[in-house]
């Protein structure tokens, strides 16, 4: 026997409607399948959902562009402070910097380790101090360091900080066309019901398989559960059930 299912995605959502609506006014207003209040209000909600649904979709796509970009720039950019630390551990080991110079840069004089660059605020935090730190170390008489350059960190470092707050702009705005577009799909599930529950109604004293053609004309959609025939003899009777 088979059974009525509500859309489960938002675009299987608007093709409901949609259907609901582009076959809704077919009959004359005596005989409508589906009531005329019911039809005028699918009509008009559509376009709140659509216009809701295709922001979300937008934004999302920023969001996974933005994400991509972001990581190569992050990849980039811990790349470029781990090998300046990694200098001027060796100049200090050289002798060549004085092991207190890498205070300048928050770092411990005794630890000759890389620091954990495993997240992105870490990788900023990290950029920002080595920035910072050369220029006070060479403001007190030290040589600049070269390959790299802290000015060629800094560009990194600018170039993954812009790409960072884009993408925080770009997470807030999906997660608030998500909210929008989660406000609207209970109403979108209640309006498809009700239309469903009408055309069901109004279809219910024909034959099974004229029913069910009848009933997907306006949308409603069927399963067949498994192992059952798609196709019912027309000798068998039964009601249709569903599922909401």
């Amino acid at each position: 026997m088979p059974y009525r299912r509500l859309p489960n995605t938002d675009a299987a959502r608007i093709k409901a409607l949609k259907t609901a609506i582009n076959h809704g006014y077919e009959n004359d207003i005596r005989s409508m399948v589906i009531p005329l209040p019911v039809l005028e209000e699918a009509k008009f909600f559509i376009k709140s959902f659509e216009n809701a649904h295709t922001s979300y979709v937008q934004s999302l796509r920023e969001q996974t562009s933005g994400s991509k970009k972001c990581q190569e720039l992050a990849k980039r950019a811990k790349l470029y402070v781990s090998h300046f630390i990694q200098v001027l551990n060796f100049c200090v080991i050289r002798g060549e910097i004085k092991v207190e110079s890498k205070e300048f840069y928050g770092l411990d004089p005794d630890n000759f380790l890389v620091p954990d660059l495993s997240t992105d605020s870490a990788i900023l935090e990290w950029a920002e101090k080595i920035i910072k730190g050369e220029t006070d170390r060479t403001a007190h008489g030290g040589i600049p360091l070269y390959n790299p350059a802290a000015a060629k960190v800094k560009v990194h470092y600018d170039l993954f900080q812009e790409a960072y707050f884009s993408q925080r702009i770009y997470q807030n705005n999906t997660l608030r066309t998500l909210n929008a577009l989660s406000g609207l799909r209970e109403k979108a599930d209640q309006i498809i019901l009700e239309i469903w529950n009408s055309v069901e109604s109004h279809f219910q004293d024909l034959e099974p398989e004229q029913k069910l053609e009848k009933c997907r004309h306006l949308g409603v959609v069927y399963y067949y559960r498994k192992g059952e025939k798609a196709k019912l003899n027309d000798s068998d009777r039964y009601s249709l059930s569903y599922i909401s």
